[in-house]
């Protein structure tokens, strides 16, 4: 992959929803890379096209380690990666939109411009054992994490965003 022509499939999961998620994005076009949250660098950000942010909303916000991690490199990247495409998906329990809203704040900070609708995925989960087990992802889910990766891959590679 050449300087900035792949996307970057960025996740955190602690159930499993969001790492899978994820996956299927970043399997579904060979012009992507995918990677744990606690392993992006500023030179990752900098390499990549474009971004698909994943993580759970937990307690009505962006995972922990998906903050820590735009915490690390909001400003090494700030002013040198404006105009790039984003998208996000989130795995929520019953809402997601407190993730997406931080999210969508940072990216506007980064001066990134989102390409697609985000995409929250309800697991109705609202007991303490039903938010802390493992989560099933659907095959109709993950076809649209697929087609939702492909795009903005495709978009990315041909130069389209």
């Amino acid at each position: 992959m050449t300087k900035a022509s792949h996307l970057l499939v960025i996740w955190h999961s602690r159930t499993g929803a969001s790492e899978a998620m994820a996956r299927a994005a970043s399997d579904a076009h060979a012009s992507t890379r995918l990677c744990a949250a606690s392993g992006i660098g500023a030179d990752d950000l900098l390499a990549a096209g474009g971004y698909l942010f994943v993580c759970p909303e937990n307690l009505a916000a962006m995972s922990g380690a998906m903050k820590e991690m735009f915490d690390a490199n909001y400003y090494p990247v700030l002013g040198r990666i404006e105009g790039r495409p984003y998208a996000t998906i989130i795995a929520a329990g019953s809402d997601g939109e407190g993730a997406q809203r931080q999210i969508d704040r940072i990216a506007t900070g980064w001066r990134l411009r989102r390409v697609a609708e985000p995409m929250i995925v309800n697991f109705n989960a609202q007991t303490p054992e039903e938010i802390l087990a493992r989560k099933s992802v659907s095959h109709e889910v993950l076809s649209d994490c697929r087609a939702l990766g492909a795009g903005l891959a495709e978009g990315i590679a041909e130069g389209i965003f």
